[in-house]
């Protein structure tokens, strides 16, 4: 591989189409087709193999739904939690389906989407999220509909729903006793109705996760309903497929070592700053030898984690962080002013195209 200036992020197409055989597999057996939700992964120049294994994309904005209709194809699912006139009358050239959010929108822009296959997110008031602030059942919550009656009034004017309760869920267990839930409490809707998305979050592609199961309980619930059973494969679709590599810049010594490399957590792996978890770390080796690593911007708590290593870090070596693709790239900014990483893919064939640089001139054309 040409040896390419850090920090770059390399996506290996083998490993993304472990998780595309899976997500396949899912259909085949249960009949749920899946669409990619670009708020986790937009990275287009792998949508060639993508489109492959999956049936389309789920957005959360015009430009995320346009994105998906220019550069994947296949069925747009167009979500937004709030429209604007404007939204509405873009959108409808790009999307099958047009997901609202609340009754009140619905009632507001049905009118100009005739003849697209209209939808409402509900709330079913459970959730997985092991964060209050991806918690869309909290308290207050502005995200979809929870009650059965309203939802029922509203049914003439939508063929389907969207449930999004599910983040990082691993636990079968747990998604299957939510399911029976939903069941229970939205049951008359769904039997009026054509298709349901469940959402993404699932984590169906991990090793390990009762596939089988998974597949006979999607199978039973769409039969059970009579509905299509769709869902939102973000991080499932792309988790273990890509690195951040960066190189050490300097060593500093403060009651421990600290690694300081040529990327940042704020501009380049926001949710890790966000949600305080560390990045997983692809190489070097880890061992006995206690090192922090943290990224060169000014921010204080800029830091990829604390970690124990085979060997010490000097001015020069690699650090790849792994599991860089779920939203890494479509968080990515300029905080700082610091270099953006490349974008590079290792193909199925192993040959590696560096697909994009960033430079100053992009830096420019962001501000004004």
């Amino acid at each position: 591989m040409t040896r390419e200036t850090t920090p770059y992020y390399l996506i290996d197409e083998k490993r993304l189409l472990k998780n595309l055989k899976i997500i396949r597999r899912v259909r085949e057996v249960s009949g749920a087709k899946s669409v990619l939700a670009l708020k986790c992964f937009s990275t287009w120049c792998v949508f060639g193999l993508m489109r492959q294994y999956m049936d389309g994309t789920t957005s959360s904005s015009l430009f995320e739904a346009r994105l998906g209709h220019d550069k994947f194809g296949k069925e747009v699912h167009a979500y937004s939690v709030g429209y604007s006139r404007a939204d509405i009358k873009a959108v409808r050239k790009f999307a099958d389906k047009v997901i609202f959010n609340s009754i009140s929108q619905l009632e507001l822009h049905h009118g100009d989407v005739r003849g697209l296959k209209l939808g409402l997110r509900v709330n079913p008031g459970i959730s997985c999220s092991h964060f209050d602030l991806a918690d869309p059942a909290r308290r207050y919550s502005r995200l979809g509909v929870s009650d059965p009656q309203a939802l029922l009034k509203a049914a003439s004017l939508i063929s389907g729903v969207m449930f999004h309760f599910n983040c990082e869920n691993d636990d079968f267990g747990q998604f299957s006793s939510a399911l029976d839930r939903i069941g229970r409490r939205y049951g008359s809707l769904l039997k009026r109705l054509e298709w349901v998305s469940l959402g993404g979050g699932l984590s169906f592609t991990n090793a390990g996760y009762p596939l089988g199961q998974f597949c006979d309980r999607l199978k039973a619930f769409g039969g059970k309903f009579g509905v299509q059973v769709y869902l939102e494969p973000g991080e499932a679709a792309i988790t273990g497929c890509a690195e951040l590599v960066t190189t050490v810049l300097d060593v500093v010594h403060n009651e421990t070592d600290i690694a300081i490399v040529d990327a940042s957590t704020e501009a380049h792996m926001l949710d890790h700053l966000i949600y305080r978890t560390s990045a997983k770390l692809a190489a070097p080796a880890s061992g006995r030898i206690p090192f922090i690593i943290a990224g060169r911007s000014c921010l204080a708590g800029d830091v990829f984690g604390h970690y124990r290593l085979k060997a010490r870090l000097k001015p020069g070596s690699v650090v790849r962080f792994g599991d860089a693709a779920g939203y890494t790239m479509v968080k990515k900014n300029w905080f700082n002013g610091l270099p953006m990483p490349s974008i590079r893919v290792r193909r199925l064939d192993g040959t590696v195209d560096t697909i994009r640089r960033f430079g100053y001139k992009d830096y420019e054309a962001s501000l004004s």
